[in-house]
Formats: C-alpha cells, structure tokens, sequence
C-alpha cells in the first residue's frame, strides 16, 4: 500500500514532540514505528519506559549476534563455498577467507555478487581488466562475470550476492547526483600489462547457477580481452570515499545511508561522521519498529557506539517485528554529548523479506545478546 492511502497530515494525540527525535518530552522515550524501511508512512510514540526494556526474550524472534569471521573456520579459494551467514531467495550474505591466488575463475549464474573487503589486499582479474583492492573496498561483481582474485595478504571478504537480481545506485532525489560518493569515485578495471601478463594455458572456470557449481575447461585463460566497451562493469568503491549525510540537529535515518541498492534488500555503509551537536536531537539510533525488513549489520572497524560489547567482524540480526533500538549505555552516554565524531564503520543489509540463520552463523553466536537490552 502506498503512503498516498494513508492519512496525509498526521494527528496528534496527547503529549508529543514537534520534530521526530528532537526535543522529546521530559522523561520520555520515542519509538518510530515505519513502514517500507523508513521510506513510507510513520508514527512515533513517546513512552514513559524504555521499548527495550524487556526482561526476557524467548523464541526464534529474539536478536542475533555472532562473530561473522570466526564463522569462516578455514580459507577457501571458491568464493561460493564461503560460510553461509544468513540467505533468504533473495539475498546470500557469506563470510570468505582467501589465502593466496585462486586457481580457478568463478562466474555467478545466479545474481550480482557484493564483497566487501574486511581484511587483506591483492588483485581482481575479470572480463574487463585487472584492479588492485584493499581492506575497506566494495568489489561490485555483475552477474556472469569471470573474475578471479591474487591474494597479497590473507583476504577476509564480507560476501552479499544479490540473488537472481543486480544492484543499482540510490536515487540520491534533491540532494543531486553527487551527493555522499561522487560516481568519479567509482572505479572500473583496466587492461593493463598485469592483466596481459596472465598465465595462458589451461584454465578452468566454476559456474553457480541454482547454487550447484558447474565447472567449464579451456585449452586457453578466457580472460583474454583486448577492448571493452559500455556502461556495465565491475566496480570498485572504498568506504573512505563515502561523504555521509548529516544534520546538526536531527538523527538522519539509516536509509540515508544507501550505498547500493537490490531488488529486495538495500546495502547501506555507515562511516565516521559528527554527532549532533543540537541539544534537543538525538544522538544515537532511535527506537523503532521496522516491522517490513529484517536488519543485518557486519561491524568493520572503530567503536560502535550504540552497541555495547560489539567488536570488529561481529555481525547482528535484528529480525522484523519487535522495536530496537540503542543499548542502555549507549543510550545514556548519548544524552552527555561527551563526543563530538563517530569513529565506526559498518556495513547494513535491510532485507525485505525474512533471513535464514546459516550453521556456520549459529556455532558462533552469542546467545546472551537479547539480554543485553535488559534493566541493568
């Protein structure tokens, strides 16, 4: 149902703030109740307890943390072996460790492949060139794409295929085209001399399509371009060159934050940014029930400040349909102001329809996380 069905001016009951999570009244907490993943319809509810205030939290429901890299045990040179960490029909979000070079090429069958780059450096060999990466990269791969990567350094890959779909560019609306990365940022491969300078001979590519994998031999390395030509490519984008949207005086929502967007799920990036300096404004997330996605955030690097006991290649799974929001102490220290900057960067997946726990994820999680919302 579209915003348009929805009563277009809001109504207001009882005692309530003028501007969503700014100036709340005294000893209230506000919880934001909205629709198609902060971009529809929303009320905002101002209680006298916290929404998190729960004193348990039992059932498949509950929030999920885990240690996404300890999930990946062991490296593996085929990208869609990688450890399984949450899927649903249209969305695979894998953990990959890589050693060395990949003997073999891979080419996805079933949709564009994402991965973001946790740890290491090396090469990216494809259809259309040879590109350096390092940590803090997004390698956007198109689906059919030959690609193999040359591991410099031990190689930790965030993986996030979009299943039988591709990914585009938010529509960044009256904030212009240029707005949080300029797409000159963007990088494409070139045929330059390492990409010429490859092993010819027999090569062997691995096809997934259906999640079976095939494999295809040739008497010579298919990756033999000589030109190319169009507006469809691998792309690569490092987090440091991502300009965030930001307001003194109001907590911008997530959605802002859209680096790529699928069919069915969108990819947003947070990077270190000033907190609100506003007195009024809120200056950690804010209570919400996101009742149509289930969020899923891969903490990378810094201190996450809405999170207590979180650490880098941590990952957490809030499923849709129970409120969220900031733990207790974050929640507090957010209302001193006592920093001025942000320092966390994270990488967010809000999937519209409901996620699957791998094992891989299971082994490792942490099944105390629900309880730390409690009362301390």
């Amino acid at each position: 149902m579209s915003s348009k069905h929805w009563i277009e001016l809001p109504r207001v009951e009882g005692e309530t703030s003028r501007q969503a999570h700014a100036d709340l009244p005294a000893g209230t907490y506000e919880r934001e109740i909205g629709r198609d993943g902060f971009f529809g319809p929303a009320a905002h509810i101002y209680h006298r307890h916290p929404p998190t205030g729960w004193t348990s939290f039992d059932g498949p429901l509950r929030p999920r943390a885990f240690n996404a890299v300890a999930a990946a045990a062991e490296a593996t040179a085929e990208p869609f072996r990688a450890a399984l960490l949450l899927s649903n029909a249209s969305c695979r979000i894998a953990l990959w460790r890589l050693a060395g070079a990949m003997p073999n090429l891979q080419r996805n069958a079933d949709g564009d492949v994402l991965l973001f780059m946790h740890a290491g450096e090396g090469d990216l060999f494809c259809d259309f060139g040879h590109m350096p990466y390092r940590e803090g990269d997004y390698l956007l791969i198109p689906r059919g794409t030959m690609w193999r990567l040359e591991a410099k350094a031990p190689t930790t890959a965030l993986l996030i295929e979009a299943t039988n779909g591709s990914y585009k560019l938010p529509e960044r609306g009256i904030l212009g085209p240029h707005a949080i990365f300029d797409p000159a940022a963007l990088e494409t491969p070139h045929l330059d001399d390492r990409f010429r300078s490859q092993r010819d001979g027999e090569w062997k590519v691995q096809v997934k399509r259906r999640g079976e994998i095939t494999t295809i031999a040739y008497p010579f390395n298919p990756l033999d371009a000589v030109g190319w030509k169009g507006n469809l490519s691998v792309l690569k984008l490092n987090w440091r060159d991502i300009r965030p949207v930001m307001s003194h005086r109001y907590h911008i929502p997530p959605s802002v934050h859209s680096t790529f967007v699928a069919d069915r799920f969108v990819v947003c990036t947070f990077v270190p940014r000033p907190i609100e300096s506003d007195p009024g404004a809120l200056k950690v997330p804010f209570y919400h029930s996101n009742d149509d996605y289930d969020e899923v955030i891969f903490y990378h690097a810094g201190e996450f400040f809405s999170r207590d006991n979180i650490r880098p290649g941590m990952m957490t799974w809030h499923p849709n349909g129970f409120t969220h929001g900031p733990h207790p102490k974050a929640f507090a220290a957010g209302a001193k102001a006592a920093k001025t900057m942000t320092d966390e960067v994270a990488v967010m997946v809000d999937a519209r329809d409901p996620l699957d726990m791998g094992k891989a994820a299971e082994a490792v999680e942490d099944r105390g996380y629900a309880d730390s919302w409690k009362p301390k």
